[in-house]
């Protein structure tokens, strides 16, 4: 177990860390300590879900499939690009400041479906979880180690973060960080959208 369990913990840490629509979502959650347990077990299964397809063959498929792949990828950059601009709306209006006590709470089924949505509907998340990750696991024997140490990354991650957003509850008190966190996302997100454009 030893080799592809480190290499599928290394690799999976390294794609997820990257801040994004759905860490950015589930940082916000955090923040606000609005349900953070749920949202956080559907980002990790989701990803676990998505891993599995791609060690189990799904890299195979989109060989075969080349137009499955550009296809995941003229979507992704159209979902990255209007993702970004409401960030962009978001960052450019403003007055948006963490008080916990006195956010008005989304309800679990409004939060849960945004972070589906951001999940499933980001095709980035499949290049990255499901054909990166399928590929490489073609290089080890043992397939079901690589995957249990990706899948053991992706819950490590969304736990910390989701649990560890309330230390940064002071910083986002204040109107200006959440216009600066808008405004990296939206940056981020339209360089994703153009990279694949460009790819």
């Amino acid at each position: 177990m030893g080799e592809a369990f480190w290499a599928g913990l290394g690799l999976g840490l390294s794609l997820i860390v990257a801040i994004g629509a759905q860490n950015a979502f589930v940082l916000r959650q955090g923040i606000l300590r609005q349900h953070v347990g749920p949202v956080v077990l559907l980002c990790a299964a989701s990803d676990a879900v998505l891993i599995l397809a791609g060690v189990l063959g799904f890299g195979a498929l989109s060989q075969a499939l080349p137009w499955a792949v550009e296809l995941m990828r003229l979507g992704g950059a159209a979902f990255l690009l209007v993702y970004g601009a409401l960030a962009l709306r978001s960052a450019w209006r403003g007055g948006q400041a963490l008080e916990a006590a006195e956010a008005a709470a989304r309800p679990l089924w409004q939060s849960l479906a945004i972070s589906a949505a951001l999940t499933w509907g980001n095709p980035h998340v499949y290049l990255d979880t499901v054909v990166l990750l399928g590929a490489v696991s073609a290089d080890f024997a043992d397939k079901r180690a690589f995957a249990t140490g990706a899948i053991c990354a992706s819950f490590a991650f969304f736990v910390t973060l989701g649990y560890g957003a309330r230390l940064l509850a002071p910083v986002f008190r204040r109107p200006l960080a959440w216009r600066c966190l808008d405004l990296s996302v939206a940056l981020v997100m339209w360089s994703v959208a153009l990279s694949l454009l460009w790819s």
